[in-house]
């Protein structure tokens, strides 16, 4: 399978390489668990990331070495540019900077991720580090679900709704890191893993994640790299768990599953009024949309003060609300980047890369989307970090084609 290339020219000081893996790996896993982060300093959950990219900088000019060219940089530059453009038409705006600076945080993390994972950092490792993450984040879900006492599974999130998407586009990962190891050991914890991860899921309680899991679950069925047995296993492994939860548990599920229940046609409701003023706000402002937080700021006027006391409205779809604050150009770009990372990943498949390991990656891509359109994720890492993946293997795999055809003809 194809890990990592190591490239000919300018080789890396191996101590130099030892901290980008780390700091990767420390970003990627940190992620899902930021909550805790939090609630140790307000900033502590945006360190990985600003010593990543910080690292990764002073190493390539010390270089004077540009990151590897994919075309997913000019989509990334082109949607970094709708931000910027949005937030300078919109400049007056409360809410504008902060929300500019958080899309363009996710950016440069995106850049950095391909070019690291291409070059110094397995993406093994990579999977291996928001497995471990989800792991994190899952038990943390189930602590808050039976030691809390929460009707709904939190954990390290404030929604069960953005844990429940950290946690799918990570399951589907645990294919990725089982195709590259072999032995019992491995897979012992691959299954101790999934199991705790998909604990979790059912502890959200999330529809939206539930139908992510489905499709992820799907693709890896079409395209053959789910087997039969691991599939039934899976399902073994629900009804166990729903067997446990009824047995031990039974007042806390049928509690949670009667608040479900009775707040379902509340989320329906709101959910559509803010599709429609988000889509209202797109209609009206096609080419810069409302600015960077500006559904935040504009949505109770767009809704005609249907929810006077909704703090920290989210548009609970990240096509309309990203259409909504960057403009088309912005949803544009943002659908080029999956679409970009799915034939990306496509080629290195036709390049020789490992099948499994690729298809777990588009898997991964495929939940995030899914979720998606039920939930504002565009500044959780899972979508970004999912592109950067499809994006890294395209380059290793052209690398090691570049490299293995003079052999070849020779």
């Amino acid at each position: 399978m194809i890990v990592g290339v190591r490239s000919r020219e300018m080789p890396i000081r191996p101590a130099v390489r030892m901290w980008l893996i780390a700091f990767a790996c420390l970003t990627v896993v940190c992620a899902p668990v930021e909550g805790y982060l939090t609630e140790l300093h307000a900033q502590l959950a945006k360190l990985p990331a600003l010593l990543l990219v910080g690292t990764w900088a002073v190493v390539r000019l010390r270089q004077r070495r540009a990151p590897s060219a994919h075309p997913v940089h000019a989509v990334l530059l082109l949607l970094g540019s709708a931000v910027l453009a949005s937030a300078a038409v919109h400049a007056g705006e409360p809410f504008t900077v902060e929300y500019a600076v958080r899309w363009l945080s996710f950016v440069a993390v995106a850049v950095v991720l391909v070019d690291v994972a291409s070059r110094e950092v397995p993406p093994v490792a990579l999977c291996a580090a928001a497995v471990g993450g989800a792991v994190a984040a899952g038990t943390g879900a189930l602590h808050s679900l039976i030691a809390e006492e929460q009707s709904r599974a939190a954990g390290p999130l404030e929604d069960p709704n953005d844990l429940a998407y950290v946690l799918v586009t990570a399951l589907p990962l645990l294919v990725a890191i089982v195709a590259s190891r072999t032995g019992r050991g491995s897979v012992l914890l691959a299954g101790v893993a999934a199991t705790v991860v998909l604990a979790g899921i059912l502890a959200t309680f999330s529809r939206g994640g539930m139908l992510a899991l489905l499709a992820a679950t799907g693709w890896l069925t079409v395209r053959r790299v789910l087997p039969a047995r691991i599939f039934t296993g899976a399902v073994a492994l629900v009804a166990g768990l729903t067997l446990i939860a009824v047995t031990f548990v039974p007042g806390e599920l049928a509690r949670a599953t009667q608040e479900k229940a009775y707040i379902a046609q509340s989320n329906v409701d709101a959910r559509e009024l803010r599709w429609q003023a988000a889509a209202r706000m797109l209609v009206e402002n096609p080419l810069y949309g409302v600015g960077p937080g500006g559904f935040r700021s504009e949505y109770v006027a767009a809704s005609d003060l249907a929810e006077l006391a909704e703090q920290l409205p989210v548009a609970h779809n990240i096509y309309l609300e990203t259409g909504a604050e960057l403009g088309i150009p912005g949803l544009v770009l943002l659908l080029g980047l999956a679409g970009t990372a799915l034939v990306a990943s496509e080629r290195a498949l036709r390049r020789g890369a490992d099948r499994r390991f690729v298809i777990a990656v588009q898997a991964s891509l495929i939940a995030a989307l899914v979720a998606s359109c039920f939930l504002s994720e565009q500044h959780y890492l899972p979508l970004w970090f999912a592109v950067a993946l499809a994006c890294a293997i395209d380059l290793l795999s052209g690398r090691k084609c570049g490299n293995a055809r003079p052999a070849r003809d020779q």
